[in-house]
């Protein structure tokens, strides 16, 4: 079943949306929107404009958009929220993992492995025991359009977990040519992580992996969950049953746990990030190319805290 807005591959997907329900534009104007994270206690959506370096802020109580923070050199991308509500965010142009405190002050997480600096955060999860797993690919220092040309010093482009005692930084993956967006399962037992090395290499990697999660705080597995069959996963987030809502060419693409494609939320504009928000968590707001679209669902992301 096909609408405008929906398409429905597996009665699954159905039981999560309304066919019906409108997708909302609320608002224009980037050249690159990215790093949407919803703060519950604001009742606000953040977002990137990354070339124009910039963060906005959309007010759900008065539907109006200002600007959260601009012209800091910091190119935001992906971010979340810790357990404290705290806005951790990956910068491109400071080549760092940064959080802004509740006093309003900002802390530097991580920005160099071994002595080198890191190349460009893209996107960052947190777990509940605190630590703090992000991804890091070159896309921020291969030109000046989303941070600053630079040299690479770290080897290759990899997956990051800082953990939360000790400060330490340990590498977690060695085998992604592009990691992107990545998430936890609802149970934390397992790590998404979609590798977008397809955009910048002939190897063409366009899927998500999956990886158990260990004890020890390392990774293993990392089999092909999905590969996008419109374009290239960029950031996903899970809602409360464990199916994956991801970034793709055409719209947002949603995936059951076991890897089915079970149907599509068409957006007209190519989308690269999204998170559920809302007083329910069942509003989806989604970045796509120069706009910020929301559309309400029949499911929920889950609890944050």
């Amino acid at each position: 079943m096909k609408t405008d807005h929906f398409e429905i591959r597996d009665p699954r997907f159905k039981r999560s949306v309304k066919i019906d329900e409108p997708i909302e534009q609320i608002w224009t104007g980037g050249r690159w929107t990215e790093g949407p994270v919803y703060s519950p206690v604001f009742k606000s959506l953040i977002w990137s404009d990354i070339p124009n370096d910039r963060r906005l802020r959309w007010d759900e109580c008065t539907q109006q958009v200002g600007i959260f923070s601009s012209n800091h050199g910091a190119y935001t991308n992906g971010a979340t929220l810790d357990r404290q509500g705290r806005l951790i965010s990956c910068e491109h142009g400071s080549r760092s993992v940064t959080r802004i405190e509740h006093d309003g002050s900002m802390t530097t997480l991580a920005d160099r492995f071994e002595g080198k600096r890191l190349n460009s955060p893209n996107d960052v999860v947190v777990k509940s025991d605190g630590s703090i797993w992000f991804t890091d690919p070159a896309y921020g220092i291969e030109t000046d359009y989303e941070g600053f040309a630079s040299p690479q010093e770290v080897d290759g482009e990899h997956v990051y977990r800082l953990d939360p005692q000790s400060g330490v930084l340990s590498q977690v993956t060695n085998d992604f040519a592009c990691p992107n967006g990545l998430a936890f399962s609802l149970d934390e037992t397992k790590l998404y992580i979609a590798d977008s090395g397809g955009t910048r290499y002939e190897s063409g990697e366009h899927h998500i992996r999956v990886f158990d999660v260990n004890e020890q705080g390392t990774l293993s597995g990392g089999e092909v969950f999905a590969e996008c069959e419109n374009g290239f996963f960029d950031g996903f987030r899970l809602d409360n049953q464990g199916r994956i809502w991801t970034s793709a060419r055409d719209g947002v693409h949603c995936y059951d746990p076991d890897g089915t494609l079970i149907g599509k939320v068409f957006v007209p504009e190519e989308v690269s990030n999204l998170c559920f928000g809302g007083p329910k968590r069942n509003r989806l707001f989604i970045t796509a190319s120069t706009s910020v679209y929301t559309v309400l669902l029949a499911t929920t992301g889950p609890k944050l805290f």
